[in-house]
Formats: C-alpha cells, sequence, structure tokens
C-alpha cells in the first residue's frame, strides 16, 4: 500500500497531502498519525513558513474510516499522539474514548495550534472528518464544486468530536446544518463565515498558491504570534470549552448507540451515510 500522506515542499511551503484517493481519503488512525508526522516535520524545517492541506483524487476527505479494508479501529499503536493511554485493550466505552480523544480531538488541537500558517485546500466532498482536518486549519479555501456536510446526526451523534460548528457557522446556521444533515455547499459556506474563499476547480491551487507565496512574505515569529493571538481569542469566546463538553455528549451518544442498537454509530455504515447525502 502507498504512504496515506505525502509530503513535499516547494520554497517556502510544505504541501501535505492526503492520498487515500481510492477510498475518498477516508480517515484511519494510519492516516491521522502520518499527517502528524508530516505537520511535525514542516515544523522542524526553518525554510517552511506556510503548510497547506489537499486530498487526492475527487474529494478533499469523506470524513472517518467506517467501513474500509483499511480500518484499525481496534489496532494497538506503539505511540500515542497526544499523550493518552493505549484504548485497544480497555472495556466498555473507555476503548472509544480514549482512542478519538487522541486520534480525533487530541490531534485536531495540536494541529490547530501549529505556529506556522495552514491552509485548507478543499475540493470535491469534506464530510465530517473531514471538517475537522479543514477547521484546524487557519485558511480555508475552496472550489466551486466542493461541499461540506456532517450527517452524524443520523448516528445519534450531535457532531464529529472536533465540535467547532457553532463557531465556525454561528448558532442558528449550525443547527440547520446539524439537524438537516444535508450538503452545504462551498458558496453557502463562504456567505456563512465557514470558509474564506471559493474559486472555479481549475484555479484552485493556484489561488492556494498566491496566498501561500503572498503569506510566506511576512516574519516566521509575526505569523506565530498573530496566529496565537487569533486563536487565544477565540478560546476565550468558549471554543475550547465548547468541545469539552460536546466531547462528553458526543461518547454519551455513543454508548448508548452500544446499548441500544447495534454498534456504536447506531447501526449506519458507509452505503447508509451515502445515501443519505444524495441529493440533499
Amino acid at each position: 500500500m502507498s504512504e496515506p500522506v505525502h509530503y513535499e515542499v516547494e520554497g517556502a511551503v510544505a504541501w501535505v497531502t492526503l492520498h487515500r484517493p481510492e477510498y475518498r481519503n477516508a480517515q484511519n488512525v494510519a492516516m491521522l498519525r502520518a499527517l502528524d508526522e508530516a505537520y511535525m516535520r514542516a515544523m522542524g524545517d526553518d525554510a517552511v513558513k506556510v503548510i497547506v492541506l489537499r486530498g487526492e483524487g475527487k474529494h478533499f476527505s469523506a470524513g472517518h474510516d467506517i467501513g474500509t479494508p483499511g480500518r484499525d479501529i481496534d489496532k494497538a499503536f506503539d505511540r500515542l499522539a497526544t499523550g493518552w493511554y493505549p484504548h485497544a485493550n480497555k472495556p466498555g466505552a473507555e476503548a472509544a474514548y480514549v482512542r478519538e480523544a487522541d486520534a480525533y480531538l487530541g490531534l485536531c488541537r495540536k494541529w490547530r495550534e501549529l505556529p506556522k500558517p495552514t491552509i485548507a485546500m478543499v475540493h470535491g466532498a469534506c464530510i465530517a472528518g473531514g471538517l475537522m482536518l479543514a477547521w484546524s486549519c487557519d485558511l480555508i479555501v475552496a472550489s466551486d464544486d466542493a461541499f461540506f456536510a456532517d450527517p452524524v446526526v443520523r448516528m445519534g451523534i450531535p457532531g464529529v468530536e472536533f465540535f467547532a460548528h457553532a463557531h465556525a457557522l454561528g448558532p442558528r446556521k449550525a443547527k440547520e446544518f446539524l439537524f438537516l444533515g444535508g450538503r452545504m455547499s462551498a458558496a453557502d459556506a463562504a456567505a456563512a463565515g465557514m470558509i474564506n474563499r471559493v474559486v472555479p476547480r481549475d484555479e484552485l491551487e493556484a489561488a492556494v498558491r498566491d496566498w501561500a507565496s503572498r503569506i510566506a512574505e511576512m516574519p516566521r515569529f509575526g505569523l506565530a504570534l498573530t496566529k496565537q493571538a487569533i486563536n487565544f481569542a477565540e478560546d476565550r469566546m468558549g471554543l475550547r470549552d465548547t468541545m469539552d463538553a460536546v466531547y462528553g455528549m458526543h461518547h454519551l451518544a455513543h454508548a448508548h448507540n452500544t446499548l441500544a442498537s447495534e454498534d456504536y454509530i447506531g447501526g449506519q455504515d458507509v452505503s447508509s451515510m451515502k445515501k443519505s447525502l444524495e441529493d440533499k
């Protein structure tokens, strides 16, 4: 199998590419660990001023891996990304809580706080876990064929683990987004303030290159301090507290599903979730 994340540097820009195109860049933990390694590689390279995250193939990311041959939900990893203890041998709700605290919420928080500016370059689908990867970036530039969705309320779960919905969209739009569970176009996402810019598909890379090169002209420490300042303000507005509270709700929902239905995602699968987004 090819590496799930590709890394290359051009001038002052690191290009980090999700590389499971045959599965719409669905995120197993192996991919997320590889993504973390790519980000840390960029952090250690003084020549890199800006990081771009993009997806190979037709889509940015279809979200968490809930059904590919590479799904690794029960796999024990030899190291943890954010300080949590191993999950695979833990009973009951503990296993899922620890796994997602490390691989999902923990990593996305870590990436949000990277001291170098990050740009998500989004095309095609950006669904559920894909939102987390985009939201943890500082800027989001999308093509006009991109769409965004978080359909996990269908699983009985109040949104993905990195719960930034109310902050990224505002409360009423966030409720619409989650209650209906359908697609939000790039144009509507831009109008709601969730993304920065929409461009034609064939102009997406050029637009991102332009922004990345202009940002790279700024002093490194100035960029780091500015990013820290904005993140600080956002956290004072309640983002971090919201995530802490909703993460507990998220895992109450998982535990409820395990007791009341077939599994911890309420009996949903790739086919049912895909169908829920068709023509909506």
